[in-house]
């Protein structure tokens, strides 16, 4: 990482239960979320607003979700996040070669038409070189209330922050999602960048 954490004694009394939460549910504390508490109320305004997004009675169920999550996470080159959320994809149901296939999910045939029109509306709000036009939001409209839509579109805007957070950082991943295919489309495109932007400091191939 390019900042390293702070030791978690050091973090205010008041982050101690969302540490505790992190282990329970993890295992571990998360890289990205040692460093976002460096920043405690910038933290819990993320916190929060997530919470918000990825709530249970979401009107976008979780699956769904977590291939947005996904999708724009491996356009942001952001490795932990790709790591992260793909675990969580396979635990709401996703098979393993539906998550391996993600990143070319147009070639695919394991997405249904709605999902396609969902990661089309994720992708264009991503890409800096294009831009959500009437075809692509009539397409959404097809299958999504307006109310739902406004929840893809925050859940999409937020995962680009956060995995543009994450990757100008250099997070890396935590091993949570063990997939080859994965590793390698993924995580080894995000290691040749890393070389490159490294190389002229230390020589160190790795994040």
């Amino acid at each position: 990482m390019r900042i390293e954490p702070k030791p978690i004694s050091s973090y205010p009394w008041y982050l101690r239960p969302f540490f505790w939460n992190q282990r329970r549910k993890y295992g571990r504390v998360l890289d990205a979320a040692l460093l976002w508490t460096r920043s405690p109320r910038l933290f819990l305004g993320v916190a929060i607003l997530y919470g918000l997004i990825d709530r249970r009675r979401s009107p976008i169920e979780p699956a769904l979700r977590s291939l947005i999550t996904v999708r724009v996470s491996q356009i942001n080159w952001c490795a932990f996040c790709v790591d992260l959320n793909s675990a969580t994809l396979m635990k709401r149901g996703a098979s393993v070669a539906k998550v391996e296939a993600l990143d070319h999910w147009r070639d695919s045939e394991l997405f249904d038409e709605r999902e396609r029109v969902v990661l089309d509306y994720a992708e264009a709000m991503t890409h800096s070189d294009r831009r959500v036009d009437d075809g692509v939001f009539g397409r959404l409209k097809k299958y999504f209330n307006d109310d739902a839509i406004i929840e893809l579109t925050a859940l999409i805007a937020f995962q680009n922050m956060s995995s543009k957070f994450n990757s100008a950082l250099a997070v890396p991943p935590q091993g949570f999602c063990q997939l080859p295919r994965l590793t390698a489309g993924v995580s080894g495109g995000l290691e040749e960048n890393a070389a490159a932007d490294l190389s002229h400091q230390s020589g160190v191939q790795d994040k």
